[in-house]
């Protein structure tokens, strides 16, 4: 094996060793990284970079998008967006057979338009949404399991931080990935929705029919989530007009969510500080991951290991969509035992380079942020997978007296949907990319 390849695994390896006794995985990549760069270049050289890397990292402008969009997530949850946001969808669709595990997938999908997160979306529809199902005898496995992939929706609609995270680190367009992702995230919802309506369907007794919602209760409900989904429109619409930037438009969404907030009276000056300390502690552990991953990525660059794993992939003449059909299997494996974030800056510097390499028919911008598509898709199916879907633990945390194997069970209908979903990307590109094309 060439010593080059040895060198890189060694890194991974002692990287690994270091989140296993627990160390954080942020400073876990920065160790490694920064005594694999010793290793190779000497001291002084490492002093120089670390000098000089945490100021033109940190100091980059579009990373502000990021504790931006933290922040209105933030101010949502505490304002009791949410909250509205699936009463709308029960009194929509909630007379329905499965309607309240319906229900709890579209508010997911609009709260997934204001925040960005995934866990946060996850156990924001919890608190909302566990309670009704209860009352209303859903089955436990289908509750959770329907918050637990519904959470996925707060990264696959845009706005997403894996996405600004992803386009960041492959130096793309971050509109463009946003506008690739909207119908890929709508096909999401539709299927989502097509499993509760098949499972309850074969099987009646895990949603009982919950009964409709007087009149003045149903119109109630519609009026007071006008404000969450006018946040929505601007937030996303006026990036895909071309109005705002991505970091402008999560400026203009804090702002509104802010006045919403205050102006209903739901968040007061406890909620504020809160939202702004919860996101402080967030945006602190994402920069801090990509520090560690900056300076893990520059000793793998050093040791040149993925650029000759690039070469040796084309050179072998593999079937580009076989490659491709490794590397997404590889991340729906680590995404079951390992941050999605981390995961995501460790290993684009190995395959980004692969994929552009490879010839799929389409010119490399089209083929990276397909592929961004593509990553942030297994990303989500790795959010509920067992054996440690992240999504499922937080939804387990919420509602402890469910045992979690039933969770896991309750998402195996979802997760179906979700492959099906991930080899339509994947065959068709043009499901990705329409939407950029036009709007570009």
């Amino acid at each position: 094996m060439a010593p080059e390849f040895v060198l890189a695994g060694t890194g991974f390896a002692a990287m690994l060793v270091l989140i296993a006794l627990r160390a954080p995985i942020g400073i876990a990549m920065l160790i490694t990284g920064a005594a694999g760069y010793h290793h190779v270049v000497g001291l002084d050289p490492l002093l120089n970079y670390l000098k000089t890397t945490p100021w033109h990292l940190f100091a980059n402008y579009t990373l502000s998008v990021i504790p931006l969009f933290i922040l209105m997530g933030s101010l949502a949850e505490r304002g009791g967006l949410a909250r509205d946001l699936f009463a709308a969808a029960h009194a929509v669709i909630g007379r329905r057979r499965g309607g309240l595990a319906m229900a709890v997938i579209g508010a997911c999908a609009a709260f997934g338009a204001v925040c960005g997160s995934s866990v946060a979306t996850t156990a924001t529809m919890g608190r909302a949404a566990l309670p009704e199902l209860r009352r209303f005898g859903y089955d436990p496995g289908l509750s959770t399991g329907a918050i637990a992939v519904g959470g996925t929706l707060g990264v696959l609609i845009p706005p997403s931080v894996i996405l600004v995270v992803y386009g960041i680190s492959t130096e793309q367009n971050i509109a463009k990935l946003f506008m690739a992702a909207l119908v890929p995230g709508l096909i999401a919802v539709c299927f989502y929705l097509l499993a509760v309506a098949v499972v309850t369907k074969l099987r009646p007794a895990l949603a009982p029919v919950a009964p409709a919602l007087p009149a003045g209760e149903r119109r109630a409900a519609l009026v007071a989530v006008l404000p969450v989904l006018l946040i929505a429109v601007v937030v996303v619409g006026g990036i895909y007009g071309g109005i705002f930037t991505p970091t402008e438009s999560a400026a203009v969404g804090v702002i509104a969510t802010l006045v919403v907030g205050v102006a209903r009276g739901s968040l007061g000056w406890r909620g504020i500080l809160d939202s702004i300390r919860a996101s402080a502690e967030t945006s602190a552990m994402i920069f801090v991951i990509l520090l560690g991953a900056e300076v893990f990525n520059a000793f793998l660059a050093l040791s040149q290991a993925p650029d000759l794993l690039a070469m040796w992939i084309t050179d072998q003449g593999f079937p580009p969509y076989g490659v491709l059909a490794a590397m997404l299997l590889a991340y729906i494996a680590l995404g079951a035992v390992m941050d999605e974030l981390a995961m995501i800056l460790l290993t684009l510097p190995v395959f980004f380079p692969v994929v552009t390499a490879l010839d799929f028919g389409m010119d490399s911008a089209d083929t990276a942020i397909w592929f961004g598509i593509l990553v942030l898709i297994v990303v989500g199916i790795g959010l509920t997978a067992p054996p440690i879907g992240l999504n499922v633990f937080v939804v387990s945390s919420l509602a402890p007296d469910i045992p979690i194997a039933r969770t896991y069970r309750g998402v195996m209908p979802f997760l179906a949907t979700d492959l099906v979903r991930l080899a339509l990307c994947i065959f068709f590109p043009g499901i990705s990319l329409w939407l950029v094309h036009l709007l570009s």
